[in-house]
């Protein structure tokens, strides 16, 4: 059913004012085809918002319940739509709260475009109130950042930030606009000219000789690997990607971000890699003589421990980032370029087809004799179970996003994405409170679709707030907790490596997320055992309303299999019962 957010509040009629320099970023952002922002509003940014009421714009603002919110909101709505995300914060504490969202989001490559007010000019650098260093601040977390010092600079570095954010390798841009840049009066803007950036220009296309060294590579490997990475997904390249694994047949990979670039269901997928990756892909990366790494930037729990990781391998990378390229992994053949270029260029160039077939088989064995496990008694909810149930009451097809930890994992391992840009969640900073805003955000750009976020306990606890705007904007998300009162990765690490001493990991102390549910007006629902999920899940999240959902799963369940910290690919634990 599409879902429209719903406006919230009467407007009065305004008696027509001068213009401001918050009218020209009301109308810039018009001009830059926004159709939501998220943000929370605070004294700086005052000019900004009464230029929002007056106006009364095309687009549509979100008013989430915190600044964190927002910006992972805004992350979410990023991630499936392509789209950049949109933010604005008011000054001090508003700002600050935006920190997390925008590392976040810059360590996962997503476009955002950030919007804090400032302390007027004249008192910047006195200690004014609910004065922060922005800049400061935000310059190792950004693609770039800007001070508005002069009005008429405004609508040029709203543009710029737009391209800056959404071409290359995507990334967060942080604009700080000063109070008295939005509330003075402007008398003419300057004339608008085309974006020109030397020192930034992206490579786009990949260089001719290094596909051909790539071609001749694949051509004579005896034991090739793709491996699928977020930069495929960011391309919109998974057409592309798939047609180059045919072409060659290839074994394929994915990293956690890159999962839904390639089918999960093809049977040339062999699973997510690394840390609680499938037995067969973390063998295949290890035993490979070539590994194609298209969009993916090597981070410690995809490699584990850099000595086994692929050791006997040629490294090709295809990266439109040649920062990533080398950076962990040295590199024999690298691509600099967007990978949509690239594969399109590697899918119709002249080649020797390679002789995959032992190899393939070879793989296949592995994943036969080592699947994805776990135990399942009778009554028990088994959180490994439950995500096979949500797969199957949504037949593969909804968005999914999540937090960071145990069922995150279990959502990777078990849901199985078929398809791109339906799996939302935070990979290289692993933020805690992502998943439900991020949910709020998705469901915003994509109305027509399902969206579950699929959160822990501990962190659903950390942004629950935004419950209010799911009631505000009748916005029919799911949300599932997966709740086994603990923090559970923290739990299982202690278990493992700081025998079980479980130091301040146990949450024996919660709401009750039922009633907390019913003091927003939404449904809560408690799921106890197995016979009340296969009655009630299906139709919980079949519903056009928003539903939190209680899963009471087993405290002491484990992610299996595991890279423990300083192992290679190929010494895992917990492979088989």
């Amino acid at each position: 059913m599409k879902v429209k957010a719903q406006a919230v509040q009467e407007r009065k009629p305004t008696a027509k004012a001068p213009k401001t320099g918050a009218d020209l970023f009301v109308e810039s952002l018009q001009a830059a085809g926004v159709d939501t922002i998220f943000g929370y509003p605070g004294g700086a940014v005052l000019p900004i918002y009464d230029a929002l009421y007056r106006a009364e714009p095309q687009f549509q603002h979100i008013l989430t319940r915190h600044e964190q919110g927002a910006i992972h909101a805004a992350e979410g709505y990023a991630r499936v739509s392509g789209k950049p995300g949109v933010v604005i914060a008011t000054s001090g504490p508003g700002a600050t709260n935006l920190i997390t969202g925008i590392a976040d989001a810059m360590m996962d490559s997503l476009p955002l475009v950030v919007f804090t007010g400032q302390v007027g000019r004249s008192v910047i650098g006195t200690d004014a109130f609910q004065e922060s260093d922005v800049m400061g601040i935000t310059t190792p977390i950004t693609k770039h950042n800007y001070q508005v010092q002069k009005q008429e600079d405004m609508p040029r570095i709203i543009k710029e930030a737009f391209y800056i954010a959404t071409t290359g390798r995507p990334g967060p841009v942080v604009i700080d606009i000063p109070k008295d840049i939005s509330g003075e009066v402007y008398q003419t803007a300057a004339a608008e000219e085309p974006i020109h950036l030397p020192g930034y220009q992206p490579t786009m296309k990949p260089n001719n000789n290094q596909i051909k060294k790539l071609i001749h590579a694949i051509s004579t490997a005896k034991r090739p690997i793709l491996l699928t990475g977020a930069g495929i997904l960011h391309a919109k390249a998974s057409e592309e990607v798939r047609a180059f694994a045919k072409r060659f047949q290839l074994p394929v990979t994915s990293t956690l971000l890159g999962l839904g670039a390639f089918p999960a269901s093809d049977p040339q997928f062999l699973g997510m890699a690394g840390m609680h990756g499938t037995y067969a892909a973390n063998r295949g990366l290890y035993e490979c003589d070539l590994l194609i790494n298209v969009g993916a930037r090597f981070d410690d729990r995809l490699t584990g421990n850099l000595e086994h990781f692929a050791p006997q391998a040629i490294i090709a990378h295809i990266d439109i980032d040649p920062a990533e390229i080398g950076k962990i992994i040295p590199t024999s053949i690298p691509v600099v370029a967007d990978a949509k270029a690239a594969l399109q260029q590697l899918k119709t160039a002249e080649a020797e087809m390679p002789d995959t077939e032992t190899w393939r088989n070879h793989l296949q064995n592995y994943k036969e004799e080592y699947p994805l496990w776990y135990n399942n008694p009778a009554e028990d909810l088994i959180p490994q179970w439950v995500m096979k149930a949500v797969h199957k009451a949504t037949d593969g097809n909804a968005i999914i996003t999540t937090d960071v930890g145990q069922h995150q994992m279990w959502t990777a391992q078990y849901y199985g994405f078929d398809r791109p840009n339906r799996w939302v969640t935070s990979g290289g900073l692993g933020t805690m409170g992502f998943g439900f805003p991020a949910a709020i955000g998705a469901q915003l750009a994509c109305p027509e679709s399902k969206v579950i976020s699929v959160v822990g306990d501990g962190g659903f606890q950390m942004t629950m707030q935004e419950l209010s705007v799911l009631q505000e904007r009748k916005l029919p998300v799911k949300v599932l907790i997966v709740n086994n009162q603990s923090l559970g990765m923290v739990r299982q690490w202690q278990e493992f490596f700081y025998q079980e001493r479980y130091s301040e990991s146990l949450l024996n102390i919660q709401p009750d997320f039922v009633k907390l549910a019913d003091s927003y007006d939404i449904k809560g629902v408690r799921l106890e055992t197995q016979e009340q999920l296969v009655a009630e899940l299906p139709s919980l999240l079949q519903s056009d309303e928003p539903v939190v959902i209680d899963c009471r799963v087993l405290r002491q369940e484990n992610v299996f299999p595991m890279i423990a910290p300083g192992k290679g690919l190929h010494e895992m634990i917990g492979v088989s019962r």
